[in-house]
């Protein structure tokens, strides 16, 4: 008996032995530096985003002067707020690109969602406005296209939200919803809201992210194609 209790013991000794020290967890430094890595260049396989390292790039809020242009767009919900909207950007010394539609016409909201969505990712604008219905529509539309951060806003503080925490682009307002002095008051605040930095910016990186992946995984497949 004292000879299997000593077997075991030496056997335990041997485990504890051949057990490793826990590796060190990743440093703040290391995973920004995959953020901004993978942010950069994203191609083929990637790190997972939850990598071991990133900075995710300089996220510079745009000044006032480099959101002077600005790509409106609606159906015919969403016409009179926004012809609304554009006079008073107009008024606040903003260049204005009316993506339409031009009346109250029945028309569909994905047509000019898209326009006004590609111009901001084209940089003709440096933001968009878009207004349907109910907003939601316009925003699933903005956010099929690359570089395009959409947001339906209903209030001050999800419109203050989009900009500080996810670096909205674009901001979708749902005409049937909200009225026209509070939809004005959303497109103010959100239009003097900076970006946030960062914990903001890291997270906003790995949207991105995600962007490129799938960007990248959808450009390999036409080619192959």
């Amino acid at each position: 008996m004292s000879r299997r209790l000593l077997a075991n013991n030496e056997h335990l000794r041997e485990n504890r032995r051949s057990v490793k020290s826990p590796a060190m967890a990743p440093s703040e430094a290391e995973i920004r530096d995959v953020v901004r890595r993978v942010v950069a260049g994203y191609a083929g396989s990637s790190p997972p985003l939850t990598a071991t390292s990133a900075t995710p790039p300089a996220f510079t809020s745009p000044s006032r002067a480099e959101i002077s242009t600005i790509a409106v767009g609606a159906d015919h919900g969403g016409y009179a707020l926004k012809e609304r909207i554009a006079f008073r950007l107009r008024e606040s010394g903003r260049e204005v690109i009316d993506c339409g539609t031009d009346s109250t016409e029945s028309v569909d909201y994905p047509d000019f969602a898209h326009a006004v969505a590609s111009r901001v990712a084209s940089g003709e604008a440096a933001s968009g406005i878009i207004i349907d219905g109910a907003g939601i529509g316009s925003a699933m539309v903005a956010n099929k296209v690359p570089g395009v951060r959409a947001a339906l806003c209903y209030d001050i503080s999800s419109a203050r939200n989009s900009r500080e925490h996810n670096h909205a682009n674009v901001l979708t307002l749902g005409a049937g919803l909200i009225g026209s002095s509070l939809a004005q008051q959303i497109v103010e605040t959100w239009l003097e809201t900076p970006w946030g930095p960062g914990r903001h910016a890291d997270r906003v990186a790995k949207i991105n992210a995600i962007e490129h992946r799938y960007a990248a995984t959808s450009a390999i497949g036409t080619t192959r194609t």
